[in-house]
């Protein structure tokens, strides 16, 4: 792990893996020969990169999301950098947003997506949220783990989003008439609510998904140009 030093020490998760002796970490000269999670990278990440992430093994870089454009990257000497795909976050600072990962969500994303999954469990274990982020992109991450190349991720990425952006515009509600809101007000009765359909995880993410998802830059069949997967 490159750590800038940028966020908390007590709420870093990269630094805890750290301590834990789980990662090391690099200094801004070192080079590093396996896969580097970058936004400078042209290619995303994918299950051809298993093989030089056994060899060599796996980076990602430790900053603030709200300093990246003061983050020196192309300083960073990483063999083979890699864009993640589109996940949405858990960690307690940015949950439910989408891209805005921390480092062992990133490291975690990374493992699963090659085929690393026991592994991905082992650093998320660390954390109380941690099983929450695999939860959260189940989905997302079966599908990518699936694709045979950079190219076959990126399709999933956007094949997942359409579906999403589709499906919000279908349950869209109308305001109902009078007659449908006293109905409404009789069949309530004594409860003044009605029973939710999804969990209120499924629908904090969903709603961040919406909103979000239009903002965030993600990765293009035609450049590969991903989010910044970047920690905080």
């Amino acid at each position: 792990m490159w750590d800038f030093e940028q966020c908390d020490p007590k709420k870093c998760s990269g630094r805890k893996l750290c301590r834990l002796g789980l990662i090391r970490e690099l200094s801004v000269a070192q080079h590093f020969p396996g896969v580097v999670l970058s936004p400078v990278g042209h290619r995303c990440l994918s299950q051809e990169d298993r093989g030089i992430m056994e060899h060599s093994g796996l980076a990602v870089i430790d900053c603030s999301w709200a300093k990246l454009e003061a983050t020196p990257f192309t300083k960073l000497k990483g063999a083979h950098p890699r864009l993640l795909p589109f996940l949405v976050a858990a960690n307690p600072i940015n949950y439910g947003r989408p891209c805005k990962l921390s480092c062992v969500e990133a490291l975690a994303g990374a493992l699963v997506i090659t085929g690393f999954r026991e592994s991905a469990e082992a650093l998320l274990r660390r954390f109380k949220w941690g099983e929450g982020f695999l939860t959260l992109n189940s989905e997302l991450l079966e599908r990518y783990a699936s694709c045979k190349d950079g190219t076959a991720v990126v399709e999933a990425q956007q094949s997942w989003l359409e579906a999403e952006q589709s499906r919000k515009k279908e349950e869209v509600d109308y305001p109902p008439s009078s007659s449908e809101s006293e109905e409404s007000s009789e069949e309530m009765g004594a409860t003044g609510s009605q029973t939710p359909s999804v969990t209120r995880e499924q629908q904090e993410s969903a709603q961040s998904v919406s909103e979000e998802s239009t903002k965030a830059e993600y990765v293009t069949d035609e450049h590969q140009k991903a989010p910044c997967h970047l920690p905080t």
